[in-house]
Order: structure tokens, then C-alpha cells, then sequence
């Protein structure tokens, strides 16, 4: 399997764990985010924090589109699926996101919605296609990965006058939420303050290394791209500790095999073609972050679910026992959170840290010790 089984020798992972404990300084710490919920997974499946000196810690961020979107947008698309004539089509994970009051769009069904799941947003051109008597709009969530699919979906609605398809987008942006991570920290709240971050895969792939130049200059930080495997995850990590043993803050790509400097530009373009930055928009964990997300330009107005529907902006708080939002934001590990392995399972999730297949609460729950899964229910 070329690209997988080299990426995975016992024999260069122990070495590169060798070489890290050899380059690390002992009267030092080393906080790094990896910000993909991949890069937990990856962390968490292959025990590679276990491998790491006690002085370097890896802190989870919120790399988890699901996660990530809050309490609010997902009631406002209940309330729209619960409408009439409506036919709302979303991915897998964001169906049994919960809000406060145990909703989702997956029990709202029970309750006459047509919510229906889709594998992409081509699946929803050919309901909305099928169902030429009815709305249908595509729940569109997800970082800059997922964006440029959507924006097909709506090129190609316009070509085919597709008067009854309509996206409530919710496309989120990385170095905007980067940013203000850093930002946070610098202001004294409880975000702990990173030495350097893991920049994620599959995002890169579209927006390239150069889109986090600018961020790491302006706050000093080192950015290591990583690919998904765990000698990926290991020599980003050495290549940062060199980063911040010599001083520098630069980006540098591990992941070569796939991510380029420039990106796909071909991507890039459609999504500047399509969408233009909102103002703010309100993130799980994080509050209202500044341009961190997208909008339809008002040249494809028409296939706005939120004008078309007039949807009105709403704000939910989390549910109060809940860590998710805490998480998210590095300030705990799912072990933190005393609903984790007990009230909350992936049977039946709290939070969306723990429904979505790239959420921290996920991760611990599937890879993590056994004898670790006892929750911390100190105040």
C-alpha cells in the first residue's frame, strides 16, 4: 500500500521518537496544536502521545466542522426542515448533533421533517431534480475542504435553472479561527498559550502552505503541515520542536506528497467565484469570530436559503454540563468532562464532540486507555 504502510514502520516511528527526545530541551515546554480532528484521531489510535517526552504536550483544537457549528444554526435548520414543502439534505454527522433541549435534526423527523442524508451535494441537485414540486435545500457545513463541492452544486443549479434548490451555508474558514485561538490566549483567558500548531491535511490540499504565511508571521508561531499517518504526525512534530529550538517561525509542509504551496488554484478560484466572507460568524466553543466564515455573493442570492426563507439569526447556549465548547478551545481533554463514558456515549452523544467521526470526545472514546475513561467529576 504505497503512501500508507511506509508511513506506519515501527522501526522509523521508534526512531523519530528517539530523535525527539534527543532535540527537545529538558528545562522547556512544548504546547502544540494539532488543529484537525484527523490529526487527534491519529494521535489517539496510534498511542503517539505515549511516545512523546513528558515536556512536549499536543493540545486538541477545533478542527471539527461538526464541532465547530453552533447550538444555533443547527436549530434554525430544524425549524426550517420542520416547514412545509421542505426537503433538507446534510451530511451524516450533523444529524444527531444535539442542542440544549435534546433536538436533532435526526429525531425531528419523528415530528414530519424530511431530512435526508446525502454523500455530497450533488445528491441534494438530484432530489431537489426529482422533486421539482418541493424546496430543497442542502445544509452546507464544513471547512475549506468541503467548500468547493458546494460551490459546483450551485454552478451547476444556475446552468440548470434549479429553481427549487437552495444551500443555508456554513462553510467555516482555518487561519480566521487560528488566529483568534492565539488571540484569545494573548488576552488572558483560558486558552493555554502554543508554541506551534499542526497545520491540517485536508484542508491544505485546497488553500495550499502559503495561506498560513501571514498568520505565522504576524504572531511568531511555527505551522508544520502534516499528513495523516503516524510518521506524519511524528516528524511534524520534531519539525517543530526544531522550529522553536532555533528560534524561527516559518511553515514548513511534511505533507509534500499532496499539499503544494499554492494549493489547488483551480478550487481556490470557484470559491472566490461563489462566495465572498461574512462579517462574523458565531462558532462553537469560540464565540463570534471575525471573517471566519462564507457567504453566498449576491450574484447567486437566489440560491440562498437564508434570504429565500428568511431564516432568523439565532444564538443557543451549549448545554451547560457539557465540556464541547471547552474543548474545543484547548482548555480541557474530553477525560475533563464529567458527562464523558457515562452520560455521554456515541450511542447517545451530549455533544458534538462526541457525534462527529472527528471529534476529540470520539477519539478518546474509540482509542484511548481503558483505564482512562473514568471521568474527572472534581469541580
Amino acid at each position: 500500500m504505497q503512501y500508507i504502510s511506509e508511513y506506519r514502520d515501527r522501526d522509523k516511528a521508534k526512531a523519530l521518537s528517539n530523535e525527539i527526545a534527543k532535540e527537545v530541551m529538558p528545562a522547556r515546554s512544548y504546547r502544540f496544536m494539532e488543529f484537525c480532528g484527523g490529526h487527534t484521531h491519529v494521535l489517539s489510535r496510534w498511542g503517539l502521545t505515549d511516545l512523546l517526552p513528558d515536556n512536549v504536550k499536543m493540545i486538541h483544537g477545533p478542527g471539527c466542522p461538526v464541532c465547530v457549528l453552533p447550538v444555533g444554526r443547527i436549530e434554525m435548520a430544524i425549524d426550517l426542515a420542520l416547514s412545509e414543502k421542505v426537503i433538507l439534505c446534510t451530511y451524516a454527522d450533523t444529524l444527531r448533533v444535539p442542542t440544549s433541549k435534546g433536538q436533532s435534526l435526526f429525531n425531528c423527523r419523528s415530528l414530519g421533517g424530511d431530512v435526508r442524508m446525502v454523500y455530497s451535494p450533488m445528491d441534494a441537485i438530484n432530489i431537489a431534480k426529482a422533486n421539482p414540486d418541493k424546496e430543497v435545500v442542502f445544509f452546507a457545513i464544513g471547512f475549506e475542504t468541503t467548500t468547493p463541492p458546494t460551490a459546483v452544486a450551485i454552478q451547476i443549479a444556475k446552468r440548470l435553472g434549479l429553481n427549487n434548490f437552495s444551500v443555508f451555508v456554513n462553510h467555516v474558514l482555518t487561519p480566521a479561527a487560528m488566529e483568534h485561538i492565539l488571540k484569545t490566549a494573548q488576552e488572558g483567558s483560558r486558552a493555554p498559550q502554543l508554541d506551534g500548531l499542526v497545520g491540517p491535511a485536508h484542508v491544505s490540499t485546497v488553500i495550499g502552505s502559503k495561506a498560513y504565511e501571514p498568520f505565522s508571521a504576524k504572531w511568531g508561531k511555527p505551522v508544520v503541515i502534516a499528513g495523516f499517518e503516524p510518521l506524519d504526525m511524528l516528524l511534524a512534530i520534531l519539525m517543530m520542536i526544531r522550529q522553536v529550538n532555533e528560534g524561527r517561525h516559518e511553515v514548513e509542509n511534511e505533507f509534500t506528497r499532496a499539499v503544494s504551496r499554492e494549493g489547488n488554484r483551480l478550487a481556490v478560484d470557484l470559491m472566490n467565484e461563489i462566495f465572498e466572507l461574512r462579517d462574523s460568524f458565531e462558532w462553537r466553543g469560540l464565540g463570534y469570530v471575525p471573517f471566519s466564515a462564507l457567504k453566498l455573493r449576491e450574484r447567486y442570492s437566489q440560491f440562498d436559503a437564508e434570504k429565500r426563507f428568511q431564516m432568523t439569526e439565532r444564538h443557543s447556549p451549549d448545554n451547560r454540563a457539557c465540556a464541547c465548547g471547552a474543548i474545543l478551545r484547548g482548555e480541557k481533554e474530553p477525560f475533563d468532562c464529567k458527562l464523558f463514558g457515562t452520560v455521554c456515549t456515541p450511542a447517545h452523544p451530549m455533544g458534538a464532540c462526541m457525534v462527529s467521526s472527528e471529534g476529540a470526545c470520539a477519539a478518546y472514546w474509540r482509542y484511548a486507555p481503558k483505564h482512562k475513561t473514568v471521568p474527572n467529576t472534581e469541580e
